[in-house]
């Protein structure tokens, strides 16, 4: 029944949390945006102890049921490592612990987080690379998929589904992403847990506190005879059988070593010390044989290939295409409402990419900066922050984005509109326009009378009044100059309210 729990517990948790990563829509976040929220790195930046502390209760019972159980990473290490143990069996040896390169990569975590150094963090975080793992690589054929249920829907009369763009938000991100895949993947086929045990910090972390576990895996010695079976199926390589030995900070509880025990010399529990028989010597310790592991069993959706979808021009009355959009080169980057400054997200965000996936609007995009990369900014080439949605704040697991209500963002300002004149259309073409000042939410645009051309005295231009501006990129998404539109937004380091 333990086996059963554990394997229904990975599956259930695996299958959810790729869900949430892939969704677009914002729906799911109400039922299962908690998950993201119990991951233990997120919970330590966002502060959260009633989190951290449950997180280190269970794995104080427990062992670090944590890593076989809730985290994503830790879960597809496991089913590598099973797809080759049905290849190849027996394969695995003890090794000892890489106490010295855990400890460093534990020590350079804690030092990215008080220097601030938000990429170093975020390469580190299981939990963050799993999420830039399903939204760069996973999330793009799912929306393909998506696209293809949205048109046969749409030929059937039903609008259920609807079209999604797929686009690369950041190669860079795409990159690392891939990197991380190929690496934790080849890894796990062949080593099983070695990156849970040597490079991740949340792993050592946990690993301290299940030495002090209160069940755990041990040795009957007495039934034990020797073959080694335990330890070719331990793919933490923690289970030394020659001196009955099991490394408990490496130890993710996963059972396997139970079930390939055939004299059921390994058990689960919590070891305790028989009492003397009073017409018998003093026993020697025996343990509790009646509780058994769990059996690890986790099972990934397959991915089927994506369809290849015609890329077709956009043009303007099928006289001429249009040109895409580039994003301007900002002096500050620009960061979403509640994330009240640029050092906050900083120091906060572990790129997850959860809120890059949700935006309904577009504009989040992870970052390609060096201190900054892969955390999330905002950027208005296909769409503009709806003073409305509250979204991004809403899904933040790691106190990132703090949660805003809308009234709240519609009084903060994110960053100020920049009038750039040689691009805009009155100046440039002499032609009428005023879309950025008819789409301002805020009433912060006015035309004003362009002086410099007699010749057309109805020519209006933009001025901003930046003490009223918010930094929504309206303006900026609405212009129709290209590729450059004539009127940008620039952030601002620390968020003000209007």
């Amino acid at each position: 029944m333990l086996k059963r729990i554990r394997t229904l517990l990975a599956i259930l948790t695996f299958s959810l949390i790729t869900l949430l990563l892939l969704d677009f829509t914002g729906t799911l976040h109400t039922w299962l945006g908690w998950m993201a929220k119990i991951q233990l790195l997120p919970a330590v930046l966002a502060l959260n102890a009633v989190t951290i502390l449950l997180l280190a209760a269970l794995t104080l019972v427990f062992g670090r049921i944590y890593c076989s159980v809730i985290c994503p990473l830790g879960i597809m290490q496991d089913v590598v490592a099973h797809l080759h143990s049905r290849v190849k069996k027996n394969r695995y040896t003890y090794s000892p612990e890489k106490r010295i390169l855990r400890l460093s990569v534990l020590a350079l975590l804690v030092i990215a987080i008080a220097a601030g150094i938000g990429s170093l963090v975020a390469l580190l975080d299981p939990y963050g690379a799993y999420g830039r793992i399903v939204q760069n690589l996973l999330q793009p054929v799912y929306l393909l998929l998506n696209n293809l249920l949205a048109k046969v829907a749409e030929r059937a009369g039903s609008y259920a589904f609807y079209e999604k763009e797929v686009w690369l938000r950041s190669l860079p991100t795409f990159i690392v992403a891939a990197v991380t895949l190929a690496v934790v993947a080849v890894l796990a086929w062949r080593g099983g847990r070695t990156y849970c045990n040597t490079i991740c910090p949340v792993g050592t972390l946990l690993g301290y506190l299940s030495r002090f576990s209160w069940f755990k895996i041990h040795f009957d010695e007495e039934k034990c005879v020797g073959c080694s079976l335990c330890t070719k199926n331990c793919k933490a390589s923690c289970i030394d059988y020659k001196s009955h030995h099991v490394d408990y900070s490496r130890c993710v509880a996963c059972g396997d070593c139970i079930s390939k025990c055939k004299k059921n010399a390994l058990s689960y529990g919590h070891p305790r010390k028989a009492a003397p028989s009073p017409s018998a010597a003093p026993s020697q310790p025996q343990t509790d044989t009646a509780k058994r592991a769990f059996l690890v069993g986790s099972a990934l959706m397959a991915t089927r290939a994506a369809m290849a979808q015609v890329e077709e021009k956009t043009v303007d009355g099928g006289l001429a295409t249009i040109i895409d959009k580039k994003q301007p080169k900002r002096a500050t980057r620009i960061t979403p409402p509640g994330s009240q400054s640029l050092r906050n997200m900083q120091k906060h965000c572990t790129a997850c990419q959860l809120c890059v996936a949700q935006c309904p609007n577009d504009v989040l995009r992870p970052s390609e900066s060096l201190l900054t990369l892969m955390q999330p900014e905002m950027s208005y080439e296909r769409g503009f922050c709806r003073p409305e949605c509250t979204t991004c704040s809403e899904i933040c697991p790691a106190g990132a984005i703090l949660p805003i209500s809308k009234e709240d963002k519609s009084s903060t300002q994110i960053g100020h509109a920049v009038w750039r004149k040689e691009t805009c259309i009155p100046v440039a073409d002499g032609m009428m326009c005023g879309n950025c000042a008819r789409h301002c939410p805020t009433g912060a645009i006015q035309m004003v009378r362009l002086q410099e051309n007699k010749e057309k005295p109805y020519l209006m231009t933009p001025t901003v009044n930046e003490e009223k501006c918010i930094g929504c990129g309206a303006c900026e998404y609405v212009c129709p100059s290209r590729p450059l539109s004539a009127i940008y937004v620039e952030g601002h380091e620390v968020h003000k309210t209007v």
